[in-house]
């Protein structure tokens, strides 16, 4: 019972997946990205074990396709899975197997690709991907969330949400400068966007502390700039 954007942005970059489901910490089991490699997501019965084994296989040179096909032949209970991927030159694989709860779907677009299992109903999956191509200008965390919102609006899934995610990966940057969780709420969408806002202007100030401390800002500064 989630439903999830991966996505890749063409100027900066940027690898990224969003999620939300009305189960706890969707985050902490269900999207993986690199940078300069790709994402994966992992979800409906999830088994992180396959999205690290996914990860795994793009940073080795992999293919979207060739690194799908690696994490359904690694697992017996593929028919439980519901999978994507995303690659370092945009392409997309995925993968939804026939016990996944329904309504199901998956729906492919332009460097990106939208999941759900067990959704309200059958417009949910492709207004995710249409509410992320909606403004293609817009920072890739924003397009991720923006998807999530419409999701939401077209009638979210069969239960309430409990849980939100949101996690992007630079080029260059050695670690995740983006992971964003909400475990429990009763609006995780929405707390997801207020954390974003919130993190959206102090993000680049934690990066120069961990690649450059000797010219980084203070945590003063980040925090609470001028």
């Amino acid at each position: 019972m989630t439903f999830s954007i991966l996505g890749r942005c063409p100027r900066s970059g940027e690898f990224g997946c969003a999620l939300a489901t009305s189960s706890m910490a969707v985050g902490a089991r269900c999207h993986f990205v690199a940078p300069g490699f790709g994402a994966v997501l992992s979800q409906a019965r999830s088994d992180p074990v396959l999205g690290m084994l996914g990860l795994a296989r793009l940073t080795a040179g992999r293919s979207a396709a060739k690194a799908l096909a690696d994490m359904i032949a690694a697992t017996p209970h593929a028919a439980w899975r519901q999978l994507a991927v995303v690659d370092a030159t945009g392409r997309i694989a995925e993968f939804t197997g026939t016990k996944v709860s329904a309504p199901k779907a998956a729906v492919v677009g332009e460097g990106a690709v939208a999941l759900g299992n067990a959704v309200a109903n059958d417009r949910v999956v492709a207004a995710i991907l249409a509410g992320f191509a909606a403004r293609p200008e817009r920072p890739l965390a924003d397009r991720l969330i923006a998807a999530l919102e419409a999701g939401l609006e077209a009638g979210g899934e069969l239960e309430p949400l409990r849980s939100a995610a949101l996690r992007i990966a630079r080029p260059g940057v050695p670690f995740t400068p983006i992971d964003l969780r909400i475990d429990l709420s009763e609006t995780p969408i929405a707390e997801l966007r207020r954390y974003w806002t919130l993190w959206a202007p102090m993000a680049d100030g934690y990066v120069e502390r961990a690649v450059r401390p000797d010219s980084a800002p203070s945590t003063e500064t980040i925090e609470r700039p001028g």
